[in-house]
Formats: C-alpha cells, structure tokens, sequence
C-alpha cells in the first residue's frame, strides 16, 4: 500500500497542498469561507474572493483553482489566465505544468498551450531539470527532451530536492543522485524528500531526520514527520500536529488535526470542531493565529 502511496501523490501531478510546498515565499495564502476558496495577503486582507471549489499555492505568479471539476490557473489578481479545461493539473515549475485532458497529456507553458507532448501516462512536474516517470510499473527519469536519464528500475520514487531523489526497491526507501547512483543506503522503512539539507525517514513505526550522508540527526521518536522550511518541521504525535525546531524540539506544542510546511512566516493548521467540520487558517512561528481558522 505505501509502495503505491508515493507514486499515486505523483500521477496526480502534485495537485494537493502537500505536494504544493516546493519551496518559494508566498505572496498570497489561500482560505476557504463559506465552502468557497479564495487567497488573501500577508496583512490579513482577502484580495481574491472566495469563488472557486479548491485552490492551491501560487507557484510562479499562477495558482491551480478548480472549477465545476476541472483545473484552470489564475494570476495574483484573480483573473483566469488558462481556461479550467484540464482533468488533471499541476503547478508549474520551470516554467511547465503537466496536464491531461481525457487520454491527452503534457506539458503546457503559461499560456496554456502544450509545448512537450508526453508519450507517458504518469510523469510528474519538473524539479531540477528532470521529471520522474514510471514505465512499466518501474520509475525513472527524464529530461525535458523526454529523454531516458535515468532507467526505470525503481519500485517507487519522488521529484529530486536538493539534488537528491527519494526512491524505493522491495519495501526499503534511500536516495540517488542526478546520475542515478544511490548515495544514501535503501535502509529505511519510509522517508521524504530532503529540504534545509534534512529529509524524514521511519525507522521500527518512529520518524526522525538524516542528513545527506545519510546520519541521524534527530532521532526517530515521532508519529509522522514532514520536511523543514524556514527553521521548523511539522510532525505528528498521536493524533496532534506541532512543529519541531532543527534540534528536534517542540517549539509548537501538538495541537492541530493537520499542518502544512511555514513559508513567508506563516503556515497553514486545519481544526476539525465537534460537527466534524474541517476548519482552516494560519499560525505564525510562536504558535498564534494569524487567521483564524474558517470553513
């Protein structure tokens, strides 16, 4: 089941916010009021309205919004810059964005028109110059040419981060580098992707952090870990979501039902009250509401 987990993130193209925190400052935030989403700013000033079904993180200049079931992007006005066409979308990065509408998939440019045609039914956005992609049931990697760099070979893989690729064999996850070759032992029993030089790995059911030589460097003690952005990682103890510092202390105590990675001084915290509402909104690093949670 975990084995197909990563790569099931990756065929849907990144299209969730836990995929949305390739690493940029955030301009705009978005929140959800009245079961609608829309963005505001780093005041607190809601400067998109509330209009679409879901949005996701602008990721140079553009947002994916969806509307009626289908994906569209907009710019940091609001306006719809390509059509909601796509039935299934990605952020861009390097200035593309994989697509598919009905058995036709891609890779568009910001106007919207499909610069590479992709021959693969699963590929995933570009980081780095290369793009994963699985192959018969096995992944691997290509350039924008979509050409074969790195042979399919692997039962599970994730974008690279940090010149690092996060890939699996048989159950046991490690890391390769640009050229294919592992640098970091498949030993462990799940990991994530690195950023600020560290990436999570599970050990025995209990999360920790290693460094690019593969050492521990916070022991595995958690019930769930993600990666660091600007000083802080979001873990999960029990049920509860907080934020550790690099020394693996708890700055922010265990209290959220979900948490996302901090960008621009603020992260995204999900509150689920009594009627089982999900709830949304932003804590700044000491833990204190920016915006308090809306649904």
């Amino acid at each position: 089941m975990r084995n197909g987990l990563i790569f099931l993130c990756l065929a849907i193209l990144l299209t969730t916010h836990a995929y949305a925190d390739i690493k940029q400052p955030k301009i705009l935030y978005p929140v959800k009021q009245d079961g609608k989403w829309g963005f505001i700013d780093r005041q607190g000033t809601v400067v998109i309205e509330p209009q679409f079904d879901m949005v996701w993180d602008f990721s140079e200049g553009l947002a994916i919004v969806k509307i009626n079931g289908k994906f569209g992007y907009i710019d940091e006005s609001g306006k719809i810059i390509i059509e909601a066409k796509f039935d299934i979308a990605s952020i861009f990065s390097e200035g593309l964005a994989r697509i598919k509408i009905g058995d036709t998939g891609g890779y568009i440019d910001r106007t919207g028109e499909i610069v590479i045609k992709s021959n693969f039914d699963n590929s995933s956005i570009f980081i780095e110059g290369l793009a994963l992609v699985r192959i018969k049931g096995k992944v691997g990697y290509i350039d924008k040419k979509m050409t074969i760099v790195i042979e399919p070979q692997f039962d599970t893989g994730n974008i690279f981060s940090e010149g690092l690729a996060l890939i699996s064999i048989d159950g046991k996850y490690g890391f390769i580098n640009k050229a294919g070759r592992t640098v970091i032992a498949l030993k462990f029993d799940w990991a994530d992707r690195f950023f600020e030089g560290l990436a999570p790995v599970e050990i025995d059911g209990k999360w920790g952090y290693i460094d690019k030589a593969g050492e521990i460097v916070i022991g595995p003690k958690f019930d769930w870990a993600w990666g660091f952005s600007e000083g802080l990682a979001h873990v999960r103890i029990g049920q509860k979501f907080g934020y550790i510092d690099r020394r693996g202390q708890i700055v922010i105590e265990p209290k959220f039902d979900g948490a996302w990675g901090f960008s621009a001084g603020l992260a995204m915290v999900r509150i689920d009250d009594k009627q089982s509402e999900v709830k949304v909104g932003y804590i700044d690093k000491k833990g204190k509401y920016f915006w308090h949670p809306t649904n």
